[in-house]
């Protein structure tokens, strides 16, 4: 939900003392085909209020500069499981195949995932 919140830097920093683990779940915005294909980020913000967009590297990162040690993460493939648009589903097959060869390329290219974090 980091991604609605306007200031989620003080967010993250005030929820560090409830509870000992932490489960984030962080929608991958940013990757190739979403800066390519113009209007994409804009279509995100109008649909789902995202106001701040990641990939998994700054996600990760933002956590631990929030105080945050990340023990454990993988992707979501939300696009995979979900895609209800001709679009999404034109992309689900080679979503799927470059995500079985490299999880990571196939997030950063293709776009359509989320990352779970475990952090404490």
């Amino acid at each position: 939900m980091i991604e609605h919140l306007e200031d989620y830097f003080s967010f993250l920093r005030e929820i560090r003392s409830k509870g000992r683990y932490k489960i984030f779940h962080i929608p991958l915005d940013l990757s190739v085909q979403t800066i390519l294909r113009r209007g994409a980020l804009l279509k995100r913000h109008r649909l789902h209020a995202h106001v701040h967009y990641f990939t998994r590297e700054t996600a990760i990162q933002t956590l631990k500069d929030t105080g945050y040690e990340v023990l454990d993460y993988f992707y979501t493939p939300r696009s995979i499981q979900l895609s209800s648009t001709p679009g999404q589903r034109a992309l689900r097959l080679p979503r799927r195949l470059l995500f079985a060869i490299h999880p990571d390329l196939a997030a950063r290219v293709l776009g359509g995932f989320s990352l779970l974090v475990l952090a404490r």
